[in-house]
């Protein structure tokens, strides 16, 4: 199947063709672990999730690496006012880290790469990118060692010696000439103030790393550059991250690895768009996020997924509890339908034996069409509402002819969906604990008692319901019903659902 993917670096969408055939190498920027994730960083994962999940689904041998940056400006500053060790801090998020994303279903990638493991291959870099003329070193405050002044340097590449700078962001150089980011201030020993550091010299209170210009440590952008041509190559096929890293830092990845190593670094380039909070970015920096584990305290983490596939990856996704809401509502009518179906199989097993319905085969190519052009998840989700129409339809008849194996292709189809998507894929016994964690106050009709109403009321059912007392349960049945709730009494128990707007 043709596969077309976005470039950064073109601006164009590509038929995709690996570097080695039925082989591909993906490098995606990680975390800087010090604080909890936010949502923006579950955009980053899930999305990248779904990429590599198609990718092995399509039968390529996928290396995926994906980095922790584990020293930092920030890291340290954060450490330092804990009163607790670098690597104390970095391993309680880096733990923090997979909690929340195994919460969201994300499969890990091949190689998770440290930058404290890396530092030979850092240097190694480095002096690499000295030797061939790209950088320079410069002196820097003696740093004590052992009570004793010890000499350091600082390192910085120089962007002039580098005339395809800029080919990634397409910024024209003088934009860059004051030097000024997030993470690079003046400093009037550069030769140019778009010049930036490759190595920093050690300073009082940091930890640092020996090296041929002293102690110190990396900057920020030559890690990546070192762990992806250690886990990758040279050369090869993807590189992603958020759109905030395509300056400077993926800019500056591309400088060093090709400085270094004189070879084409990465071939497409993948940049997802940013979660935003009433159109302003979502970030740490200016205070404006929920973490992950907010957002994940009021909505079940599949309510959070499919929200973050809802629009193309590229494009930027706005952030309120209204567009939660409705993901909500969305996710539970399925499950809702996928409950159902299982149940009905379970009582009477049938085979997806034979030609599969139209609609089964048409939405199965639409979901691939969807995910093998540039991972249009919004094109692949919306494969699946008419085989969810049809499953509704059928299980409102299931002993009419043909409907069972209907809902079994049906079933099928959605669970294969689901190993792409990373949705709907909780089995149904877990129903009842999934519907409590979906359902929102919100999702209940104005005027209604809400979700602790509901629960009261079911276990005063289930009693009534164990004591035989049908015409009580009758009428908590007619109670709920009034209230905004469905109840439905299965071999597995009584299930309950609000009155969704939507089906």
């Amino acid at each position: 199947m043709l596969f077309r993917l976005q470039n950064t670096l073109t601006r164009q969408k590509e038929a995709f063709a690996p570097l080695a055939p039925g082989r591909i190498g993906m490098y995606v920027c990680g975390v800087t672990v010090y604080d909890y994730c936010h949502v923006g960083h579950a955009r980053v994962c899930v999305v990248f999730d779904v990429v590599q999940r198609t990718l092995r689904h399509l039968g390529y041998d996928l290396t995926y690496v994906r980095n922790f940056t584990d020293v930092d400006d920030k890291i340290i500053a954060r450490a330092n006012a804990n009163g607790e060790s670098v690597e104390s801090l970095t391993e309680r998020f880096i733990q923090a880290f997979y909690e929340d994303m195994d919460r969201l279903d994300c499969q890990r990638p091949d190689i998770e790469p440290r930058v404290t493991t890396h530092m030979g291959e850092i240097i190694d870099m480095v002096q690499q990118i000295v030797a061939r003329g790209h950088g320079y070193v410069v002196a820097s405050e003696p740093v004590p060692v052992n009570d004793q002044p010890m000499a350091t340097s600082d390192v910085y590449f120089s962007v002039e010696s580098f005339p395809t700078y800029g080919s990634l962001s397409r910024r024209v150089q003088e934009d860059n000439a004051d030097g000024a980011s997030e993470r690079v201030s003046f400093d009037g020993r550069k030769k140019d103030q778009r010049d930036f550091a490759l190595w920093k010299a050690a300073k009082p209170g940091e930890p640092w790393w020996p090296s041929p210009w002293g102690p110190g440590r990396p900057g920020w952008h030559i890690e990546c550059s070192a762990m992806a041509c250690k886990h990758l190559g040279g050369a090869f096929d993807i590189h992603g991250g958020g759109k905030d890293l395509v300056f400077p830092h993926h800019e500056n990845e591309i400088a060093q690895a090709q400085a270094a190593t004189g070879d084409a670094f990465a071939k497409h380039w993948m940049h997802n768009g940013f979660v935003t909070i009433d159109s302003e970015k979502m970030a740490k920096s200016t205070g404006n996020f929920f973490t992950i584990r907010d957002v994940l305290a009021r909505f079940h983490p599949q309510v959070l997924r499919y929200f973050l596939l809802t629009a193309h990856y590229t494009h930027p996704l706005n952030f309120s509890d209204k567009a939660m809401d409705e993901a909500a509502k969305r996710v539970l009518n399925v499950y809702e339908k996928l409950a159902q179906a299982d149940e009905l199989l379970a009582r009477q097993p049938t085979a997806a034996t034979g030609k599969p319905p139209a609609v089964v085969e048409v939405a199965q190519a639409e979901l691939m069409e969807a995910l093998c052009d540039d991972f249009n998840t919004p094109r692949a989700l919306a494969a699946l509402s008419e085989p969810i129409t049809v499953l509704t339809a059928a299980l409102a008849k299931p002993k009419a002819a043909g409907n069972m194996e209907c809902i079994a292709h049906v079933r099928g189809f959605i669970a294969r969906a689901a190993d792409l998507l990373g949705v709907f894929q909780y089995p149904a016994a877990q129903l009842s604990e999934l519907i409590v964690e979906l359902a929102r106050d919100s999702m209940f009709p104005p005027g209604s008692e809400g979700l602790a109403w509901v629960l009261d009321k079911m276990r005063e059912r289930d009693t009534a319901r164990s004591d035989k007392n049908w015409a009580r349960s009758d009428e908590l049945r007619a109670e709920l019903l009034q209230g905004g709730v469905e109840v439905r009494d299965t071999r597995e128990g009584s299930m309950w659902r609000p009155r969704l707007a939507i089906d």
